[in-house]
């Protein structure tokens, strides 16, 4: 718990990461999916959560075995950072593929 802890006081992107998952949520309940999309979209916040969780853990340890600034050290924060934005990026995707026809369905009918 120590972990999810210092994420969520730590690094503002954690909270960007914790309204989109409610919001899916939240939108999900209200479109009544089925299990099967509700399974796919928690993986897909899975992944983005735990990209974000190994890439602060890496920040920290970078810094620690770097604390002076070095090419290498950035390169490292860099990759880390990267994950999450495929993981995020990913996650979009799947959620826009899954939420969006019966998000359209609902609002426009058809």
């Amino acid at each position: 718990m120590a972990g999810l802890v210092h994420v969520l006081r730590t690094q503002r992107n954690a909270w960007i990461h914790a309204v989109a998952s409610l919001a899916v949520v939240l939108l999900a309940l209200w479109l009544q999916l089925s299990l099967t999309h509700w399974a796919l979209l928690f993986l897909a916040m899975a992944m983005v959560w735990m990209a974000e969780f190994i890439n602060s853990a890496l920040e920290a340890t970078v810094d620690l075995a770097s604390p002076d600034i070095h090419p290498l050290a950035k390169v490292g924060k860099d990759v880390g950072a990267a994950a999450v934005l495929i993981a995020a990026v990913s996650a979009a995707v799947v959620g826009f593929l899954i939420l969006g026809p019966p998000l359209a369905q609902r609002l426009w009918g058809g």
